[in-house]
Protein backbone atom coordinates (compact mmCIF):
# COMPACT_ATOMS: atom_id res chain seq x y z
CA UNK A 1 0.00 0.00 0.00
CA UNK A 2 1.61 3.33 -0.85
CA UNK A 3 2.26 5.85 1.51
CA UNK A 4 0.09 8.72 0.35
CA UNK A 5 -2.96 6.19 -0.06
CA UNK A 6 -6.10 7.41 1.95
CA UNK A 7 -6.24 4.32 3.22
CA UNK A 8 -3.62 5.36 5.88
CA UNK A 9 -5.99 8.42 6.61
CA UNK A 10 -9.40 5.76 7.24
CA UNK A 11 -10.64 5.70 11.22
CA UNK A 12 -11.14 2.10 10.46
CA UNK A 13 -7.43 1.91 9.72
CA UNK A 14 -6.53 4.17 12.72
CA UNK A 15 -8.69 1.76 15.01
CA UNK A 16 -6.88 -1.37 13.86
CA UNK A 17 -3.53 -0.53 15.11
CA UNK A 18 -1.60 -1.13 17.94
CA UNK A 19 0.10 1.75 19.12
CA UNK A 20 3.16 1.41 21.19
CA UNK A 21 3.53 4.71 22.47
CA UNK A 22 0.06 5.78 23.02
CA UNK A 23 0.83 8.45 25.21
CA UNK A 24 2.07 10.53 21.69
CA UNK A 25 -1.70 10.07 21.19
CA UNK A 26 -2.78 12.33 23.86
CA UNK A 27 -0.69 15.15 22.80
CA UNK A 28 -2.85 15.68 19.50
CA UNK A 29 -6.02 17.06 21.33
CA UNK A 30 -3.04 19.57 23.09
CA UNK A 31 -1.74 20.90 19.93
CA UNK A 32 -5.58 22.24 19.42
CA UNK A 33 -5.45 24.01 22.74
CA UNK A 34 -2.39 25.06 21.66
CA UNK A 35 -3.32 26.79 18.45
CA UNK A 36 -6.36 28.46 20.06
CA UNK A 37 -4.56 30.19 23.11
CA UNK A 38 -2.27 31.45 20.11
CA UNK A 39 -5.30 32.80 18.04
CA UNK A 40 -6.73 34.22 21.18
CA UNK A 41 -3.66 35.95 22.38
CA UNK A 42 -3.19 37.48 18.91
CA UNK A 43 -6.54 38.89 18.35
CA UNK A 44 -5.99 40.36 21.84
CA UNK A 45 -2.54 42.01 21.25
CA UNK A 46 -2.85 42.40 17.37
CA UNK A 47 -2.25 46.00 16.32
CA UNK A 48 -4.43 47.19 14.26
CA UNK A 49 -5.09 50.52 11.90
CA UNK A 50 -8.62 51.55 12.55
CA UNK A 51 -9.93 53.42 9.65
CA UNK A 52 -13.32 55.40 9.02
CA UNK A 53 -15.66 53.90 7.97
CA UNK A 54 -16.63 56.83 4.92
CA UNK A 55 -20.60 54.71 4.80
CA UNK A 56 -19.43 51.55 4.59
CA UNK A 57 -21.59 50.32 7.61
CA UNK A 58 -23.08 47.59 7.03
CA UNK A 59 -21.63 46.67 3.86
CA UNK A 60 -20.68 42.91 3.95
CA UNK A 61 -17.58 41.14 1.81
CA UNK A 62 -17.96 39.44 -1.33
CA UNK A 63 -17.70 36.23 -2.09
CA UNK A 64 -14.00 36.30 -3.29
CA UNK A 65 -12.83 38.20 0.09
CA UNK A 66 -14.43 35.11 2.02
CA UNK A 67 -12.67 32.76 0.46
CA UNK A 68 -9.66 34.53 0.71
CA UNK A 69 -10.39 34.65 4.41
CA UNK A 70 -10.92 31.02 4.37
CA UNK A 71 -7.57 30.71 2.97
CA UNK A 72 -5.68 32.64 5.75
CA UNK A 73 -6.58 28.57 7.83
CA UNK A 74 -4.91 27.20 5.46
CA UNK A 75 -1.26 27.93 6.65
CA UNK A 76 -1.98 27.20 10.42
CA UNK A 77 -4.53 24.31 9.54
CA UNK A 78 -1.05 22.52 7.65
CA UNK A 79 0.77 22.98 10.71
CA UNK A 80 -1.29 21.32 12.64
CA UNK A 81 -1.87 18.13 10.52
CA UNK A 82 1.64 17.78 10.44
CA UNK A 83 2.19 17.76 13.95
CA UNK A 84 -0.59 15.33 14.06
CA UNK A 85 0.64 13.01 11.60
CA UNK A 86 3.86 13.14 13.50
CA UNK A 87 2.71 12.41 16.61
CA UNK A 88 0.85 9.68 15.39
CA UNK A 89 4.25 8.26 13.80
CA UNK A 90 5.74 8.88 17.16
CA UNK A 91 2.71 6.52 18.92
CA UNK A 92 4.39 3.69 16.22
CA UNK A 93 1.65 2.58 14.56
CA UNK A 94 1.83 -1.41 14.60
CA UNK A 95 -0.42 -4.37 12.97
CA UNK A 96 -0.29 -7.38 15.61
CA UNK A 97 -1.19 -10.25 14.37
CA UNK A 98 -0.98 -13.64 16.98
CA UNK A 99 -0.32 -17.11 15.17
CA UNK A 100 -1.37 -19.94 18.63
CA UNK A 101 -0.28 -23.44 18.01
CA UNK A 102 -1.02 -26.17 20.35
CA UNK A 103 1.90 -29.01 21.51
CA UNK A 104 0.06 -31.73 22.88
CA UNK A 105 2.42 -34.88 23.93
CA UNK A 106 -0.38 -37.53 23.03
CA UNK A 107 -1.06 -40.52 25.67
CA UNK A 108 -1.41 -44.35 24.46
CA UNK A 109 -4.39 -46.13 25.15
CA UNK A 110 -5.76 -49.81 23.92
CA UNK A 111 -9.18 -50.72 24.86
CA UNK A 112 -9.66 -54.48 25.86
CA UNK A 113 -13.36 -55.24 25.38
CA UNK A 114 -14.91 -58.52 26.25
CA UNK A 115 -17.61 -59.79 23.37
CA UNK A 116 -18.33 -63.16 24.85
CA UNK A 117 -21.70 -63.97 24.47
CA UNK A 118 -22.80 -63.08 28.27
CA UNK A 119 -22.08 -59.83 27.56
CA UNK A 120 -25.43 -59.58 25.48
CA UNK A 121 -27.39 -59.75 29.03
CA UNK A 122 -29.74 -56.93 29.72
CA UNK A 123 -29.07 -55.96 32.82
CA UNK A 124 -27.53 -52.97 31.13
CA UNK A 125 -29.56 -51.42 28.55
CA UNK A 126 -30.27 -52.20 25.63
CA UNK A 127 -27.32 -55.03 26.24
CA UNK A 128 -23.49 -54.94 28.25
CA UNK A 129 -21.89 -55.50 25.04
CA UNK A 130 -24.04 -52.22 23.41
CA UNK A 131 -23.79 -49.95 26.25
CA UNK A 132 -19.97 -50.95 26.10
CA UNK A 133 -19.80 -50.19 22.51
CA UNK A 134 -21.51 -46.74 22.69
CA UNK A 135 -19.85 -45.12 26.07
CA UNK A 136 -16.64 -46.14 23.68
CA UNK A 137 -17.61 -44.37 20.92
CA UNK A 138 -18.22 -41.68 23.28
CA UNK A 139 -14.99 -41.73 25.09
CA UNK A 140 -13.26 -41.91 21.88
CA UNK A 141 -15.03 -38.62 20.35
CA UNK A 142 -13.80 -36.99 23.30
CA UNK A 143 -10.28 -37.65 23.04
CA UNK A 144 -7.21 -35.43 20.96
CA UNK A 145 -4.19 -35.98 20.00
CA UNK A 146 -3.98 -39.65 21.62
CA UNK A 147 -3.31 -42.87 19.57
CA UNK A 148 -6.14 -45.41 20.83
CA UNK A 149 -5.77 -48.94 19.85
CA UNK A 150 -8.93 -51.96 20.17
CA UNK A 151 -8.49 -55.49 21.60
CA UNK A 152 -11.34 -57.75 21.32
CA UNK A 153 -11.73 -61.29 23.33
CA UNK A 154 -13.71 -64.17 24.54
CA UNK A 155 -12.33 -67.34 24.56
CA UNK A 156 -9.33 -65.80 22.97
CA UNK A 157 -7.84 -62.61 22.22
CA UNK A 158 -7.26 -60.40 18.97
CA UNK A 159 -5.77 -57.55 18.09
CA UNK A 160 -8.42 -55.89 15.72
CA UNK A 161 -7.11 -52.15 15.42
CA UNK A 162 -3.78 -50.74 16.17
CA UNK A 163 -3.09 -47.92 18.11
CA UNK A 164 -4.45 -44.93 15.94
CA UNK A 165 -5.61 -41.40 15.58
CA UNK A 166 -7.76 -42.29 12.79
CA UNK A 167 -10.78 -41.90 14.89
CA UNK A 168 -13.36 -42.15 12.40
CA UNK A 169 -12.17 -45.71 11.93
CA UNK A 170 -12.29 -46.79 15.48
CA UNK A 171 -15.52 -45.42 15.96
CA UNK A 172 -16.25 -48.12 12.67
CA UNK A 173 -14.50 -50.91 14.85
CA UNK A 174 -16.73 -49.87 17.92
CA UNK A 175 -19.68 -50.46 16.17
CA UNK A 176 -19.40 -53.88 14.40
CA UNK A 177 -18.20 -55.37 17.76
CA UNK A 178 -20.24 -58.58 17.97
CA UNK A 179 -19.91 -61.85 19.86
CA UNK A 180 -19.69 -63.41 16.14
CA UNK A 181 -16.00 -61.83 15.85
CA UNK A 182 -14.56 -64.01 18.30
CA UNK A 183 -16.01 -67.56 18.10
CA UNK A 184 -14.29 -69.39 20.77
CA UNK A 185 -16.38 -69.29 24.56
CA UNK A 186 -14.81 -68.30 27.17
CA UNK A 187 -13.09 -65.34 28.66
CA UNK A 188 -9.38 -65.03 28.26
CA UNK A 189 -8.46 -61.86 30.52
CA UNK A 190 -4.95 -62.97 30.52
CA UNK A 191 -4.41 -63.22 26.67
CA UNK A 192 -6.24 -59.93 26.25
CA UNK A 193 -4.16 -58.36 28.83
CA UNK A 194 -0.67 -59.86 27.16
CA UNK A 195 -2.25 -58.03 23.54
CA UNK A 196 -2.62 -54.97 24.68
CA UNK A 197 0.57 -54.59 26.79
CA UNK A 198 2.24 -56.12 23.83
CA UNK A 199 0.99 -52.89 21.74
CA UNK A 200 2.09 -50.39 24.26
CA UNK A 201 5.57 -52.33 25.42
CA UNK A 202 7.36 -49.69 22.37
CA UNK A 203 5.30 -46.75 22.27
CA UNK A 204 7.15 -43.34 22.26
CA UNK A 205 4.25 -42.11 24.47
CA UNK A 206 5.22 -41.26 28.11
CA UNK A 207 1.92 -42.43 29.45
CA UNK A 208 0.39 -45.78 28.26
CA UNK A 209 -3.35 -47.17 29.49
CA UNK A 210 -5.16 -50.19 28.94
CA UNK A 211 -8.73 -50.24 29.83
CA UNK A 212 -9.95 -53.50 30.27
CA UNK A 213 -13.80 -54.21 30.33
CA UNK A 214 -15.34 -57.36 31.10
CA UNK A 215 -18.47 -58.85 33.29
CA UNK A 216 -16.67 -62.80 33.77
CA UNK A 217 -13.90 -64.68 34.83
CA UNK A 218 -10.66 -65.65 33.30
CA UNK A 219 -12.17 -69.09 32.32
CA UNK A 220 -10.26 -69.66 29.33
CA UNK A 221 -6.52 -68.67 27.56
CA UNK A 222 -3.31 -69.61 28.04
CA UNK A 223 -2.18 -67.07 30.32
CA UNK A 224 -2.54 -66.25 33.94
CA UNK A 225 -3.82 -62.39 33.79
CA UNK A 226 -1.97 -61.64 37.14
CA UNK A 227 1.43 -62.60 35.63
CA UNK A 228 0.64 -60.86 32.64
CA UNK A 229 -0.06 -57.59 35.10
CA UNK A 230 3.40 -57.93 36.77
CA UNK A 231 4.39 -57.29 33.21
CA UNK A 232 2.68 -53.99 32.66
CA UNK A 233 4.59 -52.01 34.95
CA UNK A 234 8.01 -52.54 33.62
CA UNK A 235 6.72 -51.17 30.39
CA UNK A 236 5.28 -47.79 32.24
CA UNK A 237 1.71 -49.25 31.26
CA UNK A 238 -1.19 -47.82 33.64
CA UNK A 239 -4.24 -50.82 33.74
CA UNK A 240 -7.78 -49.60 34.47
CA UNK A 241 -10.23 -52.45 34.59
CA UNK A 242 -14.53 -52.46 34.77
CA UNK A 243 -16.47 -55.02 35.46
CA UNK A 244 -19.87 -54.64 33.93
CA UNK A 245 -23.07 -56.34 35.22
CA UNK A 246 -24.99 -57.20 38.62
CA UNK A 247 -22.89 -58.31 41.52
CA UNK A 248 -25.58 -61.56 41.49
CA UNK A 249 -28.54 -63.12 39.51
CA UNK A 250 -31.24 -65.12 40.70
CA UNK A 251 -31.07 -69.06 40.13
CA UNK A 252 -34.06 -71.15 39.12
CA UNK A 253 -35.00 -72.09 42.82
CA UNK A 254 -35.29 -67.81 43.47
CA UNK A 255 -32.40 -67.35 45.39
CA UNK A 256 -28.81 -65.22 44.35
CA UNK A 257 -25.75 -66.73 43.05
CA UNK A 258 -22.90 -64.84 42.32
CA UNK A 259 -22.03 -64.02 38.70
CA UNK A 260 -18.40 -64.32 38.87
CA UNK A 261 -15.74 -63.19 41.76
CA UNK A 262 -14.15 -59.39 40.43
CA UNK A 263 -11.15 -59.90 42.94
CA UNK A 264 -9.19 -60.85 40.04
CA UNK A 265 -9.87 -57.75 38.06
CA UNK A 266 -9.39 -55.42 41.51
CA UNK A 267 -6.07 -57.40 41.56
CA UNK A 268 -5.28 -56.35 37.98
CA UNK A 269 -5.95 -52.69 38.67
CA UNK A 270 -4.05 -53.05 41.97
CA UNK A 271 -0.86 -54.24 40.26
CA UNK A 272 -1.06 -51.81 37.00
CA UNK A 273 -1.27 -48.93 39.20
CA UNK A 274 -4.96 -48.13 38.37
CA UNK A 275 -8.02 -48.75 39.22
CA UNK A 276 -10.80 -50.83 39.32
CA UNK A 277 -14.70 -49.77 38.99
CA UNK A 278 -17.99 -51.67 39.32
CA UNK A 279 -20.82 -50.38 37.12
CA UNK A 280 -24.68 -51.66 36.89
CA UNK A 281 -25.57 -49.41 34.33
CA UNK A 282 -25.53 -47.52 31.45
CA UNK A 283 -24.80 -44.03 33.96
CA UNK A 284 -22.17 -45.30 35.86
CA UNK A 285 -20.15 -46.80 33.01
CA UNK A 286 -20.52 -43.69 31.45
CA UNK A 287 -19.30 -41.55 34.75
CA UNK A 288 -16.17 -44.19 34.70
CA UNK A 289 -15.19 -43.47 30.91
CA UNK A 290 -15.42 -39.77 32.01
CA UNK A 291 -13.30 -40.09 35.06
CA UNK A 292 -10.58 -42.49 33.12
CA UNK A 293 -10.85 -39.52 30.81
CA UNK A 294 -9.61 -37.15 33.42
CA UNK A 295 -7.21 -39.03 34.76
CA UNK A 296 -5.70 -39.50 31.48
CA UNK A 297 -5.14 -36.35 29.82
CA UNK A 298 -1.96 -35.13 28.42
CA UNK A 299 -0.90 -31.39 28.95
CA UNK A 300 -1.51 -29.37 26.02
CA UNK A 301 1.10 -26.75 25.35
CA UNK A 302 -0.15 -23.30 24.02
CA UNK A 303 2.58 -21.29 22.04
CA UNK A 304 2.09 -17.89 20.78
CA UNK A 305 3.73 -16.61 18.13
CA UNK A 306 3.26 -12.31 17.68
CA UNK A 307 4.05 -11.06 14.29
CA UNK A 308 4.79 -7.33 14.40
CA UNK A 309 4.91 -5.55 11.53
CA UNK A 310 5.80 -0.70 12.51
CA UNK A 311 3.50 1.24 10.22
CA UNK A 312 4.47 4.27 11.48
CA UNK A 313 6.51 5.65 7.86
CA UNK A 314 3.08 6.48 5.93
CA UNK A 315 2.25 8.74 8.74
CA UNK A 316 6.10 10.09 8.96
CA UNK A 317 6.17 11.08 5.37
CA UNK A 318 2.60 12.62 5.49
CA UNK A 319 3.73 14.66 8.26
CA UNK A 320 7.56 15.99 6.23
CA UNK A 321 5.16 16.99 3.29
CA UNK A 322 2.68 19.01 5.13
CA UNK A 323 5.50 20.66 7.21
CA UNK A 324 7.55 21.28 3.74
CA UNK A 325 4.28 22.43 2.41
CA UNK A 326 3.57 24.81 5.85
CA UNK A 327 7.65 26.44 5.23
CA UNK A 328 6.64 27.03 1.84
CA UNK A 329 3.41 29.38 2.63
CA UNK A 330 5.39 31.06 4.93
CA UNK A 331 8.21 31.46 3.36
CA UNK A 332 6.89 32.88 -0.03
CA UNK A 333 4.23 35.71 -1.30
CA UNK A 334 1.11 33.63 -0.70
CA UNK A 335 2.04 33.46 2.58
CA UNK A 336 2.28 37.28 3.11
CA UNK A 337 -0.94 37.59 1.19
CA UNK A 338 -2.63 35.00 3.18
CA UNK A 339 -1.42 37.02 6.45
CA UNK A 340 -2.46 40.25 5.45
Amino acid sequence: MPWYSLYWLMPSTLRAFHYDNQWALLLIPLTISLFLFRNVLGQRYRQQLRVSGLGLTGVRPGGWARFVSLLRLLVPLSLWLSMAFLLVALARPQTVRQLREEQSVGIDIMLALDVSSSMLETDLKPNRLAAARLVAQQFVAGRQHDRIGLVVFAGEAYSLCPLTTDYALLRQYLRELSPNLVRTTGTAIGDALARGINRLRDSPARSRVLVLLSDGDNTAGNLDPLTVARLATPFNVKIYTIAVGRRSARTEDGSLASQFDEGILKSIAEMGQGYFFRVTDVGQLRQVFARIDRLERAPTYVETHEDVQDQYRPYLRWGVVLLVFTLLLKNTPLGNVLED
